[in-house]
């Protein structure tokens, strides 16, 4: 972060002991001193009280460390995003294995676990479509290019775009061809 070294810049510009100015915006010289060495950021008070007694804007006073805090920022969504993938797909692989061999197994009692994992599952699956809606990705290359940290072209996007009306529908008649593989699964064993 460049805050720090600017912060000490300013304050040797006004010839400014760490004391002097923690006095000036009512915190401890040990905080000047954590926000120098970088180990810590100030809040949005401080950073106010900063620019007025350095005479400066807070973007000046800030500059260079909006765009690396953007990218933490950024890599910590998608570090969320890849997780809760990841954990939706397990979920999802786990409540097509498992309905047989619970209901089978346990009976009802099975029948209940399977559907508290669907439910779980469901759960997942909409925090999972927020995040892609807040990200505005939805085809499958969207998805791996934000993974990756990069965007598609404009052309690119629009085709994917384009795609989205007919894997609604096919995804769609998949669940139904599933939801129906599995009733009649369901009807064999339970005879």
């Amino acid at each position: 972060m460049e805050l720090g070294k600017q912060i000490k810049k300013y304050r040797n510009e006004l010839s400014l002991s760490q004391d002097a100015l923690a006095e000036k915006i009512y915190v401890s010289r040990q905080t000047i001193s954590n926000w120098e060495n970088e180990k810590n950021y100030p809040d949005v008070n401080s950073l106010v009280l900063l620019s007025e007694v350095f005479n400066t804007s807070i973007d000046n006073l800030i500059k260079g460390d909006i765009e690396i805090m953007k990218e933490q920022v950024k890599a910590e969504d998608k570090k969320k995003f890849e997780k809760l993938s990841g954990i939706f797909g397990v979920l999802f692989l786990l409540a097509m294995i498992l309905p047989i061999p619970l209901a089978h197994f346990l009976n009802y009692a099975g029948i209940v676990i399977w559907l508290v994992l669907m439910v779980v599952t469901l759960y997942v699956a909409v925090l999972v479509e927020k995040k892609k809606k807040q990200f505005d990705i939805s085809t499958y290359r969207e998805i791996i290019a934000f993974t990756e940290g990069v965007g598609l072209d404009e052309i690119a996007k629009a085709k994917e775009e384009g795609k989205r009306p007919y894997q609604k529908l096919l995804l769609a008649f998949g669940a139904g061809i599933i939801t129906l593989f599995i009733a009649l699964i369901f009807a064999y064993v339970l005879k």
